[in-house]
């Protein structure tokens, strides 16, 4: 007599075993400091400012919020879903952006209440906070832990501190 392990299916009870769909292009990661990682870097950067997928439109008004959104992860990085939430994350800034130099504009209280405007950018910055996280373009997926920062900040006050006028050092030409 045979015996069957009833956690294990076999013959016709067992799914066919397909391959997921999502995981089929999956990329191996490369070291950061190594020679392939310069050559995707060169070509990412030659291919240009990403632009947005055809299905999306992004007000003029919001493409300076989409720039800077696009350049916080590496061009190889980015799917069409995520450029397509990307997108309304641009939006979203914009708006909230807009709202807020309306505010300042008509003032924070109209009449005796609260500008109705307030509430809209609260809500619009949840909505980017949200965003972020989700495409993990937030402070912290791009620049790091702020207790790591911490020390970054203290070097770079310390080198300020330390500048010499006699001794002629690095500068931004504009």
């Amino acid at each position: 007599m045979e015996s069957k392990n009833r956690w294990q299916l076999s013959g016709p009870d067992r799914r066919p075993d397909l391959p997921f769909i999502a995981m089929s292009k999956i990329e191996r990661q490369i070291r950061s400091d190594s020679a392939e990682a310069a050559v995707r870097a060169a070509q990412n950067a030659a291919e240009g400012p990403l632009e947005p997928p055809g299905h999306v439109t992004i007000p003029v008004e919001a493409r300076p919020f989409w720039d800077a959104l696009v350049r916080n992860r590496p061009r190889h990085r980015w799917n069409d879903a995520d450029l397509a939430t990307a997108a309304m994350l641009a939006r979203a800034q914009y708006d909230a952006d807009r709202l807020a130099r309306e505010i300042d504009a008509e003032g924070d209280v109209i009449g005796d209440r609260l500008n109705p405007k307030h509430v809209l950018v609260d809500k619009l910055g949840r909505r980017i906070v949200t965003l972020s996280r989700l495409l993990h373009v937030h402070p912290e997926a791009t620049t790091g832990r702020a207790r790591d920062q911490g020390n970054e900040l203290a070097l770079e006050r310390e080198a300020e501190a330390d500048h010499d006028p006699l001794i002629p050092t690095l500068r931004v030409v504009k």
